[in-house]
């Protein structure tokens, strides 16, 4: 192949992910709700458009950031069912944009893994320590305050899926330490990672936030919900008051 040769055809692959980040922008920024949005995805190739929904996961719209993380979840598992390994790697590059050598700060990512993870068993089976892991000042802490934020609500919503797998890895020793942060988002979101545990020895913990009145705002799938810390703290505590509320998976 001639070098003009071998030109053209860099030219002609660069034009086709041009092309394809402009389609799912423009199905994240358009489409009317979620099911539009993943039946516009679906007849793309999942390893075609992973690369620009997490490049969306850094874009400054929130609404748009939230639904390319959602779409992860279900495009990564597709990839997976057809070539796990491929769904392995889309996980590790989400776990080194949070490593401190990649140079980046890795948003979206804690939450882009748990959505990944709540979709699919066996990535979840492999990869959910890591979620634990990013609580733990012995394991991979995560500082930034952001992506503690991002953390706990993948932590809540892997919570609700798998509750088991993050009893496993005792998720609720670690999460209590964030109940107890000066930031609002982070006490409202342990608080509720703690209830869809169903984390009974944490209890009493949570009472005093119960009449915590700072709010925040919390992404419940299809939209952003203004809360307040008391209003997840009660929350959780009337699920560890109700005998009959078991998580799926317990």
């Amino acid at each position: 192949m001639s070098p003009a040769a071998g030109g053209e055809g860099i030219k002609r692959a660069a034009g086709r992910r041009r092309a394809v980040k402009g389609q799912v922008l423009a199905l994240l920024q358009d489409s009317p709700d979620l099911a539009a949005l993943l039946a516009g995805l679906a007849p793309l190739p999942a390893a075609t458009a992973v690369q620009p929904l997490i490049g969306a996961l850094c874009r400054p719209e929130p609404l748009l950031r939230w639904r390319s993380v959602l779409a992860l979840g279900v495009t990564v598992a597709r990839l997976a069912d057809a070539d796990l390994e491929a769904g392995r790697v889309v996980m590790r590059r989400l776990m080194w944009s949070l490593n401190d050598e990649s140079g980046g700060i890795g948003w979206g990512a804690p939450e882009a893994m748990a959505e990944i993870m709540t979709c699919h068993a066996d990535l979840a089976a492999e990869f959910g320590h890591m979620l634990v892991a990013y609580m733990r000042e012995d394991g991979s802490f995560l500082e930034h305050e952001g992506l503690q934020a991002g953390l706990l609500w993948g932590l809540g919503r892997l919570a609700a899926a798998r509750p088991q797998l993050l009893r496993r890895h005792r998720a609720e020793q670690y999460l209590p330490g964030y109940l107890r942060s000066p930031r609002p988002e982070l006490r409202g979101l342990a608080a509720r990672a703690l209830g869809l545990l169903a984390a009974l020895s944490c209890r009493q913990q949570l009472v005093p936030l119960s009449t915590d009145p700072a709010p925040f705002l919390l992404f419940t799938p299809p939209q952003l919900e203004a809360t307040t810390v008391a209003a997840q703290a009660r929350l959780a505590l009337e699920r560890l008051a109700d005998s009959s509320f078991s998580p799926p998976g317990r």
